[in-house]
């Protein structure tokens, strides 16, 4: 389906060719909208009102309202997720963690609250989150484990395995369901007292 891909979207309308130095301010206003009004109550004239741009700006990009969010949810995550090599499984994990806060309590967060009841039934939204955020996410945690694999840090399989989906797990829990605060200092002691003994006791770490 052409809406799930990563390319800009083409519309099948005339004009103006695009100004891709909008589409930052564009996808933010999305997000704003989102988290204020969600899925339901957004139009592509609030979008175009909210990110000071013409509609047809708006329709150059996007045919439908659909369209327009899917491409958002695929764009925004890769744009925050870059997993930093320190050269230690425990920092990589860390710095992910930190990211993981930085993103929840952003726009991108309180957009994806927003979106949530919706996705369900919206098979191009439940797909998009798939692809772009679960992906991202998981892309991006396999790389860290490969890594430490390399570096002989972990045993080779924990790569998309039942403990590397426990690393994100409680801070998913506190954000979506508990309702508490998702601080850095939070992520420090998942890490420090889940992710790591689970890690030690699964004979990951040779360190």
């Amino acid at each position: 389906m052409s809406v799930l891909t990563t390319d800009a979207p083409r519309s099948s309308r005339g004009g103006r060719p695009r100004d891709p130095s909008r589409d930052g301010v564009i996808r933010a206003a999305i997000l704003s909208l989102l988290a204020d009004v969600g899925y339901g109550a957004l139009t592509m004239d609030a979008v175009a009102a909210e990110a000071g741009v013409g509609k047809a700006t708006i329709y150059r990009r996007w045919r439908t309202k659909e369209d327009l969010v899917v491409d958002t949810i695929s764009e925004i995550s890769r744009s925050e997720v870059n997993p930093t090599d320190t050269g230690s499984l425990e920092e990589d994990l860390r710095e992910m963690l930190h990211t993981i806060v930085g993103v929840v309590n952003g726009p991108t967060g309180a957009a994806t609250q927003a979106l949530l009841s919706t996705v369900a039934h919206h098979p191009a939204l439940a797909a998009a989150f798939r692809t772009g955020p679960i992906g991202v996410w998981q892309q991006a945690f396999d790389q860290i484990f490969a890594r430490a694999e390399a570096r002989g840090e972990v045993r080779p399989g924990l790569a998309n395995s039942v403990l590397s989906e426990a690393i994100t797990a409680p801070l998913v829990q506190r954000w979506l369901v508990n309702g508490r605060p998702v601080t850095e200092d939070y992520a420090d002691e998942v890490l420090r007292e889940v992710v790591m003994p689970l890690l030690r006791t699964a004979g990951a770490p040779t360190a």
